[in-house]
């Protein structure tokens, strides 16, 4: 439109809480954002893993995003949904306490995690991304789909 200065460059986040943390990740990755639903335990499942869910057929192994951060577990309340995305042929349901917004940021503003966070979570960030008062933490594509160290028995 025209007077309108529509924005196509910079990299579209899909923002969600964990606890009072803001995160977001590519939104390019998340196929769909879903509510939780009902979950099936899985016996034995790896830390992490709280269970699996039947979306439309298809069979999405469910992770709690907080332990797999290192920052607790997610509280299954009625804000909180599922982050659906696939990798390697597998679909994940990434479990998080709410969602919050699509927000587009200028990739040059992303600041690297600081030295003095927690390895665990600094390993697994591309960086933050301040706007006004508000901190968001920008979740590393890569590095969310490395199940070594926070998922395990």
């Amino acid at each position: 439109m025209q007077g309108e200065e529509e924005k196509t460059d910079g990299l579209l986040i899909t923002g969600f809480r964990l606890g009072a943390a803001s995160f977001g990740v590519d939104a390019r990755m998340v196929l769909e954002v879903v509510k939780v639903g009902e979950l099936t335990r899985v016996h034995d499942a790896p830390l992490g893993i709280v269970g699996i869910r039947n979306l439309r057929g298809r069979i999405v192994t469910v992770i709690d995003m907080a332990i797999h951060l290192d920052l607790g577990c997610v509280v299954n309340g009625p804000e909180a949904r599922l982050l659906i995305m696939d990798h390697r042929g597998e679909t994940y349901g990434f479990l998080v306490d709410a969602v919050t917004e699509a927000i587009v940021l200028e990739e040059d503003r992303i600041a690297p995690p600081p030295a003095s966070m927690d390895p665990t979570l600094r390993s697994r960030l591309r960086g933050g991304w301040r706007e006004a008062d508000r901190i968001t933490a920008i979740l590393d594509p890569q590095a969310l789909f490395q199940w070594e160290e926070t998922i395990q028995k």
